[in-house]
């Protein structure tokens, strides 16, 4: 009785505060999972048009933020959805990669993804590389990896990104200046040429 007491009160809650206490309230990422559940599967389904697998990404995306929760440090200007939103991309990304590589694809990305995704194929060196990266990005935390992703590999815009993330354009410069230096860090160096722009 108690516990559902306090969920009704949480639901006034701010997300953060609801992720926060969450780790030694389990129940409560319910109330986050209820808020993102249906506009994080609208997301899902622009760059993977397969339900299941959408689904499937989805559910991967809300245990990876329950899981890294206590990484998540508010910044001026950047809300607990735009961190959020960046591990579902990122997931997702991670998953069409996947289907990809094990010609399970049907043309299920969203056409504008699928433009990018193209340019990202047929960018020099990639076939010979890709898996090298991946090992690479995985190394990283996660706002690093999703943003050379984006900007390098996907070819998005420092706009097109800090519209989708909701931060603004120099935050995004910065972010991808740190991330590239922790990329190098952790290559072999052979990688690094995928990030020229």
């Amino acid at each position: 009785m108690l516990g559902f007491a306090g969920k009704e009160e949480a639901k006034d809650w701010e997300d953060e505060e609801i992720l926060r206490k969450s780790q030694g309230s389990p129940w409560l990422y319910e109330i986050i999972v209820e808020r993102y559940q249906e506009p994080f599967m609208r997301k899902a389904r622009t760059i993977i048009h397969n339900s299941l697998d959408a689904e499937e990404v989805v559910q991967d995306a809300f245990t990876k933020i329950y899981i890294n929760a206590d990484k998540y440090e508010p910044q001026s200007g950047a809300k607990f959805s735009s961190w959020a939103y960046r591990i579902l991309m990122n997931t997702a990304f991670t998953r069409y990669q996947k289907l990809v590589k094990n010609n399970e694809r049907f043309s299920n990305m969203d056409p504008e993804y699928e433009q990018h995704y193209g340019e990202w194929a047929l960018h020099s060196g990639f076939n010979q590389k890709q898996d090298a990266v991946e090992r690479t990005l995985e190394k990283l935390p996660t706002h690093f990896a999703t943003v050379l992703r984006l900007h390098y590999l996907e070819r998005w815009s420092h706009q097109d990104i800090a519209e989708e993330t909701g931060e603004n354009v120099g935050t995004i410069k910065a972010r991808i200046h740190r991330a590239k230096a922790a990329f190098r860090k952790h290559s072999d160096g052979k990688e690094s040429e995928l990030l020229a722009d």
